[in-house]
């Protein structure tokens, strides 16, 4: 009876002393991740893979012109908004990371990472962190993991990280997070990842902050998938870039940035679908024409949108080219 009596009260006490730092609010994301600073154009990064469901909401933080911050393993996300701002009142990244693991009982359970729009680069892994569980800073970026099939998926990152100098930062990012999953990653498997970016300097639109925002919440391979949504995304801002040499009339640059979209994915109808119209604005319907035909083969809802068009002034054809397009 009385070991009885000790090893329940031994229960006890372990549970309310963890009870202190795994709080109900604040979920697991075991996982890894790197955050980054493109030293010449300064923006920075953060990329993560995680075997928990939409880990995209819960590691990575950033501000335009401030600072970029990854809290994973038992992770308190007060540690994002709370770094950002200490970071944009004066504090570095690791003034900003002491002040607030200081004020956390439960930091030997967190697993946190800063960069700040100078370089200067923080991380902290605590003690109570599920092996494998590391951290490595270098010049302009971190890397980190917990709860790791190996032990060489930080030096993995970071080989990654380096040798791919004078890439896009994204590309770079994702590079490492490639890296990480080649040396073993989570040891529960793929689920979610995510990638941010965030310019060097301030726009105060809290609303447009981020220049890249791309997550995949729930995929048996994320990692392929964050990369096809980064490829998607570069696929569009050929698109933008068409739109806005099309706006001064320049209709050499919007076609060769078209055609750079369409290349990238090929299959893609909207893609097809509006640099199609955009060639018939411009008075080169025969062109548009099989390109059209094309499309409304393909799915018959483009040809109704088309009927939609000039009443909003999207398309601007005569109505005998209109007859040729609808036909």
């Amino acid at each position: 009876m009385k070991k009885i009596t000790i090893a329940f009260l031994s229960t006890v006490f372990l549970v309310t002393a963890h009870a202190q730092v795994f709080k109900s609010t604040q979920p697991f994301a075991h996982t890894f991740s790197i955050i980054a600073r493109d030293s010449s154009t300064g923006e920075m990064a953060v990329g993560v893979q995680s075997h928990w469901f939409s880990v995209g909401t819960l590691v990575p933080w950033g501000e335009a012109g401030v600072g970029v911050v990854a809290t994973q393993s038992f992770v308190d996300k007060s540690y994002g908004l709370k770094g950002l701002a200490l970071i944009k009142q004066g504090l570095t990244a690791k003034q900003a990371l002491d002040s607030l693991l200081k004020a956390d009982a439960g930091k030997e359970v967190r697993q946190v990472a800063m960069i700040d729009n100078k370089g200067n680069v923080a991380g902290f892994t605590g003690k109570n962190c599920i092996q494998y569980a590391s951290d490595i800073q270098g010049a302009n970026f971190s890397v980190q993991s917990n709860m790791m099939l190996g032990n060489k998926v930080c030096e993995s990152m970071a080989a990654a990280f380096r040798a791919s100098y004078g890439e896009p930062l994204a590309k770079r990012v994702l590079a490492a997070l490639d890296a990480a999953q080649q040396a073993g990653g989570d040891i529960r498997g793929m689920q979610a990842a995510a990638l941010i970016v965030v310019p060097c300097t301030p726009n105060n639109q809290p609303w447009n902050d981020k220049t890249i925002d791309i997550r995949v919440d729930d995929n048996p391979q994320p990692l392929k998938e964050l990369r096809r949504l980064y490829m998607l995304f570069i696929a569009y801002q050929h698109m933008n870039n068409g739109d806005l040499a099309t706006e001064k009339n320049d209709m050499e640059t919007a076609m060769k940035e078209y055609n750079a979209a369409m290349k990238m994915f090929p299959s893609h109808l909207e893609m097809q679908y509006w640099t199609a119209i955009t060639l018939a604005n411009n008075k080169r319907v025969e062109e548009a024409l099989p390109m059209l035909k094309k499309i409304f083969t393909q799915d018959k809802n483009w040809k109704e949108l088309t009927k939609r068009l000039p009443a909003v002034g999207l398309l601007t054809v005569s109505d005998a080219d209109l007859k040729k397009i609808l036909d």
